[in-house]
Formats: C-alpha cells, structure tokens, sequence
C-alpha cells in the first residue's frame, strides 16, 4: 500500500537523517465548490513545469539513494568483520535516510522508476543486435505481427504477470451526479473517501478523485489503490461495516443516477504516480482494445511512453481485469488546454512516437477522452 508519506518532499523541506513521508491529506477546510476550469489561471505553464521538475528531481534523489544504500549494503557483505565495520561507521550519518527512502520507494513501488520510462523497457534483442525469434503454439495463436510472438518466453504465464506489476489492484469508479445535486455530492464525499483513506484499517489509498468538465459533465472519476485481490475485500468488509457507511451510502445513492467500477491492474512499465500536486487539468484516455491485443499493445507502448515522457506528465496506466473488458485507460496532467495542446503537437518530434500511433491505432475498436479537474481532496492533483 502506498505510505501517506509524500508531502513533505512535495513542499520543498530540507533532506535529513529524519525525514519522513506524509500522505497530503489535510485537515483544512476547502470551499465546497466542485472544481472548474474556469478556475485554471491562463498563461500559469511556467509554474506547472517548476512544480514538475521538482517532483521528478525528488525521485531521481530517492532513487539514488536507494541504490547508494544497496552498493553499500553490497559492499558490507563482501567485506571482512573490521571492514564491515568500519564501513558501518562511516554510511551511520547517511542510514536512516535511506532506509526511509528505501521503505518509501518499496512501498511506493517505485522501485524501479526513473526519469526515462524507456529504462524499465524489456530487452528483446540477442547480444549481436539481432531480433528474438518467437515460437510456439499460444503465441502464434494470439498475435500477427513479429513483435507480437518475441514476447513467446514470457506468455507461459498468465496475462496479469505479463503486463502487470502484480503488487497492487486499483479499482476505477464513475459516478453520473445529477446537475442540481453536485455541490451536495462534493461535501458528502469530500468529508467521507479522504477519512476511509486515512484509516489505516481499511488497508485502501485514493490515487485520486477528480470532476468531468469536458466529456460526460457531472461524472466524477475514483481511483482507488488495493493490496492485490486479498486487500480489495479486506478493505470491502472494513469500510462497509463502519458505523457511519450505511447513512453514507444512503445520501450517496439520492445524489447520483448511476455507478460504475471496474478492476485494473496497472502496466508494469508505467507505475501510478506517488501524491503530488503540480495543478492544472487532467485527461482521461480510454481505449476499448480488439480482444487479443492487448500485449501486443503493451509492447509499442512500453516504447512510446519513453518518447511522451520526454514532453508530457503520464500519471498512470492500467488495464481492466474485472469490468470492461478489453479497456486501457491512460491518465496525464497539463497546465492547461493550450499547453496539452502544445505537448502533444512537440510529441511528434520525439523520436518513436509516429511509430507508437502508426502500430497501435490498428488495435483500437474506440477511444474516449475527457477533460477532468481534480477534487480538493485528491492525492494527485
């Protein structure tokens, strides 16, 4: 489960051997209003990128000091008894801060993330460069394309321990608000899914929560963050046998028209993204894949998002396990309009982008974006 640990690098504090993580949630009060886009200031893309540097550069420095923990802890065991510790003596200053950024960076399972999204790509080339030749039955069965049976040695395992990074389940709600119901629907659950969040009890992280503005209006989106199937029913079971869950439920069911959920794995080479808050708007893309191709789509994406990265910030990824099936979503965060705009029109000077559209809009059945606008009280915003 991700710790509630991220604010204090978020806001700029000092490192030190006794730096610890917490989870952004606050206990101020916020106006409650549901977000708009009207309350975007215009020409603020300058304060979006700084906020996004910041919080890239505290996870590259978290990720190296978890490597420089490990070479040391390396080092330790290769040593003789005085060595060690002498060794021990001198990496004293630095141990317990690493050892936070390690349990954070674990738990976080950011383990393996670093600016290049293209580093966590598999390696599918033999030492003289050449391509691996795919064989057997199952892949010639589910793919057409070359690309599609190279990845023949890892299809003996199911489809989730392909694609996914195994640790986490996150579920996916919608909710269609009525109109003259969206303040009401903002207060009741502004002031309930943060506290279930914050319960450690209820074994369970809001990714985030955010409002529709172009799109299906009055639709808000949840992400929730489970750990794997065991943890969703744990939390389930915790959260619906609270005292106050049956009243909550009851003003919730008079608010909306319709709820939706659905149960996704995230990509393995697209990690959810820790809390941050760097403003601006979401989009949500949902592609409903033809069946059968969805680790197809996981291999071009695996190379397109090291090329989108390099001019826009992915949130996260995921693929539907239990629900709609067939679906990819795709989470990124602009500044604003014109700045999404801008990074996606600047995308097609990186290199391997073109190829990225060229192999996957073939794969696609239909797609679907909306423009969202995080809550107040959303992790991410």
């Amino acid at each position: 489960m991700l710790l509630r640990r991220f604010a204090a690098r978020l806001s700029g504090s000092t490192p030190s051997s006794t730096t610890t993580f917490l989870r952004p949630f606050s206990a101020t009060p916020w106006p409650q209003k549901a977000p708009a886009l009207s309350d975007i200031e215009p020409d603020q893309a300058h304060t979006f990128d700084a906020k996004q540097k910041e919080f890239r550069d505290n996870l590259a420095e978290m990720q190296r000091r978890k490597k420089e923990q490990e070479c040391q802890s390396a080092q330790s065991q290769s040593q003789s008894p005085s060595q060690s510790a002498s060794s021990a003596a001198k990496s004293s200053s630095t141990s317990s801060t690493a050892s936070a950024t390690t349990q954070y960076l674990d738990a976080a399972g950011l383990g393996s993330l670093s600016l290049s999204a293209g580093e966590v790509q598999r390696k599918q080339t033999d030492p003289d460069g050449k391509k691996k030749a795919g064989s057997g039955r199952l892949s010639s069965l589910i793919y057409g394309t070359e690309e599609g049976r190279e990845m023949d040695r890892e299809i003996e395992r199911s489809f989730s321990q392909v694609l996914a990074r195994g640790k986490y389940v996150h579920s996916i709600v919608f909710h269609e608000v009525k109109p003259d119901k969206v303040d009401e629907y903002v207060e009741l659950v502004g002031s309930w899914y943060p506290r279930m969040a914050d319960m450690p009890e209820n074994k369970v992280h809001l990714v985030g929560s955010w409002r529709t503005e172009v799109g299906d209006c009055d639709q808000f989106v949840h992400i929730w963050e489970y750990q794997r199937y065991q943890g969703y029913h744990a939390s389930l079971h915790a959260i619906q046998n609270h005292p106050e869950f049956p009243e909550f439920d009851r003003k919730l069911k008079s608010l909306i028209t319709s709820k939706k959920t659905s149960l996704m794995q995230e990509f393995r080479f697209w990690p959810t993204s820790p809390p941050r808050k760097l403003g601006g708007v979401f989009e949500l893309r949902s592609y409903t894949l033809h069946p059968g191709n969805l680790l197809e789509w996981e291999t071009h994406w695996q190379k397109g998002l090291a090329a989108r990265r390099e001019v826009m910030e992915g949130v996260g990824a995921w693929f539907v396990q239990i629900g709609d099936l067939n679906v990819v979503h795709h989470l990124w965060q602009f500044a604003d309009l014109e700045e999404r705009r801008a990074r996606r029109e600047q995308s097609w000077s990186v290199p391997g982008w073109g190829e990225t559209v060229h192999r996957t809009v073939p794969l696609i059945q239909k797609m679907n974006s909306r423009i969202m606008m995080p809550m107040p009280w959303s992790a991410i915003g």
